[in-house]
């Protein structure tokens, strides 16, 4: 193994009824005024958020709730609840919904910690240096938000998409009960279960990968698993084992524990912001519409690592290491398509012009100043490339 630092605060509090502990989660974590934050109105029709809020009332504990919170979460929302509750003594944030809530309420924990303007976090024009603590009730299991240091906003006025990374960002505590996840429609799942598998992969594909065994065999378990759940979530969703085994994934999947030992790259997930910043797409869609054709430019730098994923995943054998690759690729295409989900970028937001696919290699590039990725690093050219071949 080589060297790493792993720090995994989160409490997980799991399974059927668990919604119920939430008041005792929050004394216990040291919440006594509480901003609980939510999404649309499915919390409220389905009953969680009256149950989250009935357990804070048995608790003792004063809260005030404020939803809104749209997928691809806006950085106008967390502002504006930065402005309002700026003052107010808030000590606690509670999350009651899926990763768009919880990187809301991050991005808000560290406005009133800090103070404003948030965007400024996410830009690294101010350090983040402390947080108010944040609680997660999981209702989607996708993202991994709820056990992960990260968290995600869209800035719509200038079309960008960014993460802010800091161990201050990771929750308190999660609360997870798989049946608050029964009633999802079949693409949001579908989406979950494809971001879950990108949090792994973006792990597994790294410089030395191989000196890592144990990250390894847990990295492969875990997409065995999620794929094998996937579907049978898709066919029964009211299966508690399918929907309990799924978003334990998705949390293992982005705590980092599937890349111990080895460094990022997630070059997939900033090509995928991209697409999500300028045409609002569902985060999962933008992967699944382009991890296949960055892995086809990018393959040739370890070629046995595609075809060890594939074989431990997949269960391809092949004597032909290239024919190994290109059939491991297309067997995860194959596998997202299966699930409904877009893969291609012209299959996700339709054909594209040539122009449209420059700007958003100089979007995703920040004009031509950074690269992406650490598996193989991309510049804006690269980037262009790939944007290229998904535009198929």
């Amino acid at each position: 193994m080589n060297q790493f630092t792993y720090y995994a605060p989160t409490e997980v509090i799991f399974g059927q009824g668990t919604v119920s502990k939430a008041g005792e989660a929050v004394v216990d974590a040291g919440g006594s005024n509480v901003l609980v934050i939510y999404g649309g109105g499915s919390v409220i029709k389905n009953g969680t958020l009256a149950q989250v809020t009935a357990s804070l009332d048995a608790a003792g504990i004063s809260y005030t709730t404020e939803g809104g919170v749209q997928p691809n979460p806006r950085l106008k929302l967390a502002q504006a609840l930065v402005d309002k509750y700026e003052g107010k003594g808030i000590d606690f944030l509670l999350a009651v919904g899926g990763g768009s809530v919880i990187d809301t309420a991050k991005a808000v924990g560290m406005g009133l910690y800090g103070g404003s303007p948030v965007w400024d976090y996410y830009e690294r024009k101010r350090p983040v240096t402390g947080e108010i603590p944040v609680g997660v009730v999981l209702t989607i299991a996708a993202a991994g938000s709820e056990t992960s240091d990260s968290a995600v906003l869209t800035n719509s006025e200038i079309c960008v998409k960014r993460g802010c990374s800091t161990p201050f960002n990771r929750p308190r505590f999660a609360i997870m009960d798989p049946e608050l996840t029964y009633s999802l429609p079949s693409y949001q799942t579908a989406c979950g279960v494809t971001d879950i598998m990108m949090h792994t992969m973006e792990r597994y594909f790294a410089k030395d990968a191989g000196q890592n065994r144990m990250t390894d065999e847990i990295a492969e378990g875990l997409l065995r698993t999620v794929m094998e759940y996937g579907l049978i979530a898709l066919e029964e969703p009211t299966n508690y084992q399918a929907r309990s085994e799924i978003m334990w994934c998705g949390s293992l999947s982005h705590n980092d524990i599937t890349g111990l030992g080895r460094p990022k790259d997630f070059a997939v997930h900033q090509l995928g912001h991209q697409l999500s910043a300028v045409y609002d797409l569902a985060h999962g869609a933008s992967l699944s519409a382009m991890w296949g054709h960055w892995a086809r430019y990018v393959c040739r730098e370890d070629m046995a690592r595609f075809a060890n994923l594939g074989r431990k995943v997949l269960g391809i054998r092949c004597d032909d290491e290239e024919r190994a690759v290109l059939a491991t690729i297309q067997g995860f295409m194959d596998y997202w398509a299966t699930l409904g989900m877009p893969i291609s970028l012209s299959g996700a937001v339709g054909l594209q012009y040539d122009m449209v696919l420059k700007d958003l290699a100089k979007g995703c590039s920040y004009n031509g100043t950074r690269k992406i990725g650490s598996f193989v690093q991309l510049d804006q050219d690269d980037i262009l490339e790939i944007y290229r071949l998904a535009n198929v």
